[in-house]
């Protein structure tokens, strides 16, 4: 495919993905005290008790003007296919954060996007949440089977999905690193930003890697905290869902990720999907949305 013909597509794909009405939760409820730090509950459609709980995160390149509003079509979706959803909002990068990164003053002359991400707070956000889960789902959501729980993200979210999932391989003396795995059935990550030596070296998103690690100079230490490439293996069922034609975070970056478990002795599942760019892989009007439920229910059930 020329590169014409690649940008028409992602540019058809993006525009079905963003034009679903956004959803409204069933229920809403904060696991801190900053605004961004709430989670958004979707209850089964079918009305059935012991569903498995899927934890949804969502993408955008870490930067602020992207929240979960984006996916509630795709929780909503979700919660049609039979599952519980919490859709998991967190601290993400904009034009308030300090210019101390390296090029941030330049991307913010250009008028280009936001800085992406916040160190450390991105990360205490989804730590925390996915610590209070199993308590807030169960109150907020009492039909949600949380012993069944499958967290699933799409692009930046597809990282902090297999983030969430390696926090027990983290460094000794990071804050955010758990004793034990964390009780998933699995990670479903879609089109994630899975390698961060890969995409960065891609440029993915502007530079977005690199933006959240703080730029160059504190990009190998806060990599080994950071990177689910280096957080292996982790001994939690992992798949990973990407469009071939994905010209925002290309396939070389899922595969890195892929590759660096099997060296690690892990299997993790990858599926990609010809003629699938990214954004289908949250669009509910899209076949791509189908085989991303399908995935999930081979983990959950």
């Amino acid at each position: 495919m020329s590169d014409s013909a690649a940008r028409d597509r992602d540019v058809a794909e993006t525009e079905s993905a963003f034009a679903h009405p956004e959803v409204a939760p069933d229920r809403s409820a904060a696991y801190g005290d900053h605004p961004d730090q709430v989670v958004d509950f979707y209850a089964p459609r079918d009305g059935r008790t012991g569903a498995p709980l899927v934890v949804l995160l969502h993408g955008g390149a870490w930067r602020a003007p992207y929240d979960r509003a984006h996916v509630s079509p795709l929780a909503d979706f979700l919660a049609r296919r039979g599952f519980a959803v919490a859709s998991v909002e967190y601290r993400r990068g904009g034009d308030d954060i300090p210019q101390q990164r390296d090029g941030a003053e330049s991307t913010r002359a250009s008028g280009a996007d936001p800085v992406a991400g916040r160190w450390p707070e991105t990360f205490d956000d989804v730590a925390a949440a996915m610590d209070a889960m199993p308590v807030l789902a169960a109150r907020e959501l009492p039909g949600a089977d949380v012993r069944r729980i499958v967290v699933t993200g799409h692009s930046a979210g597809g990282h902090l999905a297999l983030w969430a999932a390696a926090r027990h391989v983290l460094p000794e003396g990071s804050q955010w690193r758990l004793p034990a795995p964390p009780p998933l059935r699995g990670v479903v990550a879609l089109a994630p930003i899975a390698d961060f030596a890969v995409a960065a070296e891609l440029g993915v998103c502007g530079g977005a890697v690199a933006q959240l690690l703080g730029g160059d100079a504190s990009f190998e230490d806060r990599a080994a905290q950071a990177d689910p490439g280096v957080l292996l293996p982790t001994g939690i069922a992992t798949a990973i869902v990407h469009g071939v034609e994905d010209i925002v975070v290309p396939q070389a970056v899922s595969e890195a990720y892929v590759d660096a478990a099997a060296r690690s002795g892990e299997m993790v599942g990858l599926t990609l999907l010809g003629g699938v760019g990214h954004f289908p892989l949250i669009d509910p009007a899209a076949d791509a949305c189908a085989v991303v439920a399908e995935e999930i229910t081979q983990l959950a059930w």
